[in-house]
């Protein structure tokens, strides 16, 4: 099995703006990249007020990890990553 379709998991911190809360962000994380997404936490202000914050454990292949960040960024929004897997 080669290092890009070896199954791991990454963990991220997003930040998404009021302006994007009524667009599917998480949603099509998972099916444009097939990655299975757990929430571990969020903070989400009460009707639509303020930005969402989340704490994204990312799983799936190396290449999806990638892909589904990738897809994160091309939409410009703040993302922490923790710690370096896989030599990323």
């Amino acid at each position: 099995m080669t290092t890009q379709n070896r199954l791991t998991s990454k963990r991220i911190r997003l930040r998404i703006p009021r302006d994007y809360h009524q667009e599917p962000i998480i949603s099509r994380l998972v099916l444009e990249s097939g990655l299975n997404i757990n929430i571990a936490a969020a903070i989400l202000g009460g009707n639509g007020v303020g930005d969402g914050w989340f704490d994204l454990d990312l799983q799936g292949t190396v290449s999806q990890i990638q892909q589904g960040i990738n897809y994160l960024n091309d939409l410009n929004l703040q993302l922490w990553q923790e710690g370096e897997l896989d030599g990323w």
